[in-house]
């Protein structure tokens, strides 16, 4: 029997199955070849591309290009871990970016680009992140919230004792304040700490409770502010508890509605994703529900904390919106994940379908 005969693939074949977007352009930065992966990340073949200057496939990225040239005019390559990429039509996406000088004899005849896509990585990283952030909050509230109400019960009973002891109303008025306070501070710590039942879960049709989100909202939504909704139907029902999630998203619409202002857009947005990991599970079908507005944005140095209890970017905000938010959430297996810039603020509901192990 003859041995099989073992076909060596060529360069043009190796070149065509990375899965590392290649783009080569020479001296002048003109884009001159480019293989299957490059067209993915682009998001154009490369028979319209090809010929293109590097300015016109990496709009606004002045220090991208600059490197570019530098690489041309030095010969030294460069290597760039977590680089922000801006791309064609307002889009970006993460990168890991090596610019290789491409030699002749003597003289730099183009430079190499190798770009591997590293969003779905840094989105896992980030996705553990938030649930990490979730479980450890939740223990320091369970701990805090043993430690105040003890004492609070205490002082709330012997003031009690007291009022039936004194005799002049004006003096029962400060031991009610006590009271009233006590349970004031009870009521909050029972709200930092989120619902304490289980999810109540039920077949129901997701864009059923996105609508009775919108119609509450829109009760007292400003005239100059404009609630719109761009739905897949073709979601399937899902199994939730409708309380749970009409609360959560009804807080991320409201937050939305103070963050623009006296007038702006807000989307209510809907699309299904599949193979789909929510830190270590990988799902199925994930629906996935988009809030976005048009407001400032979130400051940067809020951007990683807003999750957190008692955390508001708003004065007369209480800080617990978010927070119960995404503990809703992550009872059904989800997580909810903000992306903020001026003019652009998503929140991401993440609800799964189904699990793989």
């Amino acid at each position: 029997m003859m041995p099989p005969t073992h076909m060596v693939p060529t360069e043009a074949e190796i070149l065509d199955n990375l899965t590392t977007a290649i783009l080569y352009f020479d001296s002048g930065l003109i884009l001159r070849l480019l293989n299957p992966a490059g067209e993915m990340l682009l998001e154009h073949s490369a028979q319209n591309v090809v010929g293109s200057p590097a300015e016109l496939l990496f709009p606004g990225d002045e220090v991208f290009i600059e490197a570019l040239r530098e690489a041309v005019a030095t010969a030294h390559p460069l290597t760039e871990r977590e680089k922000l990429l801006h791309l064609p039509g307002h889009r970006q996406t993460n990168v890991d970016c090596t610019i290789t000088p491409w030699i002749i004899g003597e003289y730099v005849d183009g430079v190499m680009l190798e770009l591997s896509h590293i969003d779905r990585q840094l989105r896992i990283t980030r996705e553990k992140r938030l649930l990490s952030q979730q479980s450890t909050a939740r223990e320091l509230l369970r701990g805090l919230a043993h430690e105040i109400k003890n004492p609070l019960s205490g002082l709330r009973g012997a003031a009690q004792l007291l009022e039936r002891e004194l005799i002049a109303d004006d003096l029962r008025e400060y031991t009610r304040i006590i009271v009233a306070e006590a349970d004031r501070l009870r009521a909050l710590v029972d709200r930092m700490l989120g619902p304490n039942s289980r999810p109540r879960m039920n077949i129901s049709n997701i864009h059923e409770v996105l609508e009775r989100a919108r119609q509450l909202v829109n009760v007292d939504l400003p005239a100059d502010i404009r609630l719109a909704t761009d739905y897949d139907p073709s979601i399937p029902e899902l199994l939730f508890d409708r309380d749970m999630i009409f609360q959560a998203v009804l807080n991320i619409v409201q937050n939305a509605v103070h963050a623009v202002g006296h007038s702006g857009e807000i989307l209510l947005r809907t699309r299904i994703t599949r193979n789909h990991t929510i830190g270590s599970v990988r799902h199925r079908l994930v629906a996935v529900i988009h809030v976005v507005d048009d407001g400032p944005g979130v400051p940067e140095g809020l951007i990683d904390r807003i999750f957190y209890p008692m955390v508001s970017g708003r004065p007369e905000g209480s800080g617990l919106g978010l927070a119960i938010s995404q503990s809703l959430i992550t009872q059904h297996g989800g997580l909810i994940e903000c992306q903020s810039r001026p003019g652009h603020t998503q929140f991401t509901i993440l609800l799964p379908l189904g699990t793989e192990t």
